[in-house]
């Protein structure tokens, strides 16, 4: 059934889309299986660090007060009653004219206030006793690290919404997070339709491509931190779409077909939402590839509804569906980052709706250049293997020069807390 459809702008639906975001629940995982999980959860310091005045290097715990009159004129000398390593404690009380001989690391002796580093002294012996000679004098606390200096103990030392990166393990494991916490990964349903659709692994046949879309989707989503189910493939039959799609929806946090979303005779999606009760909350976006995007809520679950062109694919999920996925595990940087840059190569296309070009980002001179990638057309792949941002051109323009300055959306980059703008209202730069 043909449906006329209203084109919203991609802010607007970016905006939809989040109004029904929601932050998914905590789990608790062992810490060597926490690396590209999210913190559900601020780390708080359970201690201060260091958690003891130390010493941040190899060398000699002196008094301060006897070192006030070294000089390379005047050299004092002071015996070594002691050598304590990292991980040890000293059993000995400083006296005037005494030193102790410390490790990185180790707690600072309590009646010393200054470490001496081996480069600073020289080392002599005397009828079997250990002196150094020192030619400079110390402050208190000189080459001391000293307790708390780094962190206080119940300060936050990483947000939740972070990434759990190598970094982040090692704070973990600093504070005792040998159990953490995690948001739970949202479970993403994909469903691929089409009878035009094979196997990855079937050999071609006429009137037939191979099902790239859903294994792309896939790796989107886990890119994303999702927990993908793949359902299969769907032929054009709507009663078998209809029961699929509904039994899905019970199995999932939300759901991503891709195809069957435009207006020719087999798109049922959008004759599904209705029969499903859904809340459409947009059929049309004005934007290039992937203007027929469209996005239903059924009982606070989020169906997606993509194109079966790849391109528009792959575009309408890191628009619509990666935020969602990144609230979702508290991220507070949900959206995409946008920068401006330079455009390398002309864009001639005039743009009705505005059109986001497939690019490869470089750095040059501390200059962002976003060079478009083949073919901008919805059903190219080929360039989707070395796309790593999107340049938005804006709609009601005549097309973009070498040289132009662009918005370019980073895909791989962290994210931003702002959504996307309305690109319609930006103007190019023409140099």
């Amino acid at each position: 059934m043909y449906e006329k459809r209203e084109a919203i702008k991609v802010n607007e639906a970016v905006q939809r889309v989040m109004n029904h975001a929601f932050v998914g629940n905590v789990e608790y995982i062992d810490l060597e299986h926490a690396e590209g999980r999210y913190l559900a959860e601020n780390i708080i310091a359970d201690h201060p660090i260091p958690p003891f005045d130390r010493s941040p290097l190899d060398g000699f715990a002196v008094r301060s007060e006897d070192t006030k009159t070294a000089s390379t004129e005047n050299p004092i000398k002071l015996q070594v009653i002691e050598t304590v390593g990292a991980g040890h404690v000293s059993k000995k009380h400083l006296k005037s004219g005494q030193a102790i001989r410390v490790m990185t690391g180790t707690i600072m002796p309590s009646s010393c206030d200054a470490i001496a580093m081996f480069e600073l002294v020289t080392e002599t012996e005397e009828n079997g006793d250990s002196f150094i000679e020192l030619k400079r004098s110390f402050q208190s606390d000189d080459f001391v690290s000293k307790e708390g200096e780094e962190t206080k103990k119940g300060e936050v030392v990483v947000n939740k919404g972070t990434k759990i990166t190598a970094g982040v393990i090692a704070v973990l494991a600093t504070f005792g997070y040998a159990q953490v916490p995690v948001s739970k990964k949202p479970v993403v349903g994909v469903y691929a339709t089409g009878t035009e659709l094979l196997d990855v692994d079937e050999d071609l046949q006429p009137g037939k491509i191979r099902n790239s879309n859903a294994f792309m989707m896939i790796s989107q989503i886990r890119q994303a931190g999702g927990e993908p189910i793949y359902f299969g493939k769907l032929d054009d039959d709507f009663d078998l779409c209809y029961e699929a799609i509904k039994n899905a929806l019970t199995k999932v946090d939300t759901l991503i077909t891709t195809g069957g979303v435009s207006v020719g005779d087999f798109d049922f999606l959008p004759e599904i939402y209705r029969k499903l009760g859904a809340n459409v909350l947009f059929n049309k976006i004005a934007m290039r590839p992937g203007s027929v995007t469209t996005v239903a809520e059924k009982d606070g679950k989020l169906l997606y509804g993509l194109s079966g062109n790849p391109s528009a694919c792959f575009v309408g999920f890191e628009l619509y569906a990666r935020p969602w996925i990144q609230a979702f595990l508290q991220s507070p940087k949900p959206h995409l980052k946008i920068v401006r840059g330079m455009l390398t190569a002309d864009f001639p296309k005039p743009n009705p709706f505005t059109r986001f070009i497939r690019s490869k980002v470089v750095y040059e001179n501390g200059k962002i250049l976003a060079s478009p990638l083949g073919m901008d057309k919805s059903q190219v792949v080929t360039s989707l293997a070395y796309t790593d941002a999107l340049v938005a051109v804006p709609g009601g323009t005549r097309g973009y020069k070498a040289g132009d300055d662009v918005d370019i959306i980073l895909l791989f980059s962290e994210g931003s807390e702002r959504p996307l703008k309305d690109f319609t209202k930006m103007k190019k730069n023409v140099r």
